[in-house]
């Protein structure tokens, strides 16, 4: 599902948001992506960048095809690097958790505008980030991740890749265990999964990483509190909800009912 269905230019505007309340424990930073472990199938990543967007004219013109523009500085880099270590830490502990065999998701990565790939029939939309179930793979924006990468830092990008894997991860365990809040737990399981991360050696912290993650989760916040499954909670309760899968691990995510 994706991570917020505003435009672009909403999203931006959400950006400007000051004050954003800190994590406790332990955040992460990127470091170079660690080497495949022997047997494991690499996770497929393309080389997709930004285009910007262009306002409309007021004489119509044809449509001009996406021409990739160079991406921030670091901002592939961080895209790969959250990659390696979210799955990194699924293939090594989803069996601890879960009891059964891992798969890994399949990763289309960047896409541009309405580029990306179809989802059960549906097109990609501009400035999304999401996980398609049918197809068992993620996909996001480089325009979504080069502007909360240059407003917010590379936090943002560990964060949605991470908060869309935790969609992967419901998937594939029993229903019981995925709450209905599906979102606010996607957002636990990021916390889980970069917390867990950090302590395996995939990533490592550096100074103003739980400043991003907080301006993230606020950026792509519901302004109203959670009421229904379509809902991704206001910027309290996502906070709250990764918050609680970085102290807590995996375990303080699943839904008990």
């Amino acid at each position: 599902m994706p991570v917020t269905t505003r435009s672009l230019l909403a999203l931006l505007l959400a950006l400007a948001l000051a004050s954003v309340p800190l994590f406790g424990g332990t955040a992460f930073a990127a470091v170079k992506a660690p080497a495949p472990r022997p047997n494991a199938d690499p996770v497929p990543y393309p080389t997709a960048h930004p285009v910007p967007h262009r306002a409309a004219h007021a004489r119509a013109r044809p449509a001009r095809p996406a021409v990739p523009r160079p991406a921030p500085t670091g901002m592939v880099e961080d895209e790969r690097t959250a990659v390696s270590a979210v799955d990194g830490f699924w293939r090594r502990h989803f069996h601890e958790y879960f009891h059964r065999t891992y798969t890994s998701p399949r990763v289309f990565g960047g896409y541009v505008g309405t580029n990306g790939p179809t989802c059960g029939g549906a097109r990609s939309q501009p400035g999304n980030a999401f996980y398609c179930k049918p197809g068992n793979f993620l996909a996001w924006d480089e325009n979504l991740m080069s502007a909360g990468y240059q407003q917010i830092g590379d936090g943002w990008v560990y964060v949605i890749i991470a908060h869309e894997w935790g969609h992967a991860i419901q998937a594939q365990v029993n229903r019981h265990l995925v709450a209905v809040e599906n979102e606010l737990q996607a957002d636990c399981l990021a916390g889980a999964a970069l917390q867990g991360a950090q302590q395996d050696g995939l990533l490592r912290t550096e100074p103003g990483d739980n400043q991003e993650i907080s301006k993230a989760l606020v950026a792509v916040a519901d302004k109203y509190p959670w009421t229904s499954s379509r809902d991704h909670g206001n910027a309290q309760q996502r906070v709250s909800a990764y918050n609680k899968g970085n102290r807590g691990g995996v375990p303080a995510c699943l839904a008990t009912g």
